[in-house]
């Protein structure tokens, strides 16, 4: 893939348990300031009608060549309820989505999970 990747962190509202223990914005400062991203951005709630609005604006039309990298829940969960969004667009959710879990983690382990994403997308480029 050329093009950095794109992160988007759904924080599920702010009020899920699962993310009790993350710090938001030293998370999200840190993914766009010091990992090899494009950009870093947070949506409240990518499963609702809004945030699948938002991913059909969002998402580049026949942009084969970025990945898209979503914190948040279960990665299964992800990809059915983002398919839509992606097909409408041309894109290969296969190749193009990674979804990644991160509840239940500390702002560290967060870090970490999305570092060692980014640096296998950096080797395989």
């Amino acid at each position: 893939m050329k093009g950095r990747p794109r992160f988007i962190m759904c924080f599920c509202t702010g009020e899920c348990p699962g993310f009790a223990k993350l710090e938001l914005w030293k998370f999200i400062n840190y993914v766009r300031n010091q990992l090899n991203v494009e950009y870093a951005i947070v949506h409240p709630q990518l499963c609702v009608d809004d945030g699948e609005r938002f991913l059909k604006d969002y998402l580049k039309e026949g942009d084969k060549d970025i990945v898209y990298i979503i914190g948040g829940c279960d990665p299964r969960m992800q990809k059915k309820m983002f398919k839509d969004a992606f097909n409408e667009k041309g894109l290969d959710i296969d190749k193009q989505l990674i979804s990644l879990d991160l509840r239940n983690m500390t702002t560290k382990e967060a870090i970490e999970k999305v570092a060692e994403v980014i640096g296998k997308i950096e080797k395989s480029a």
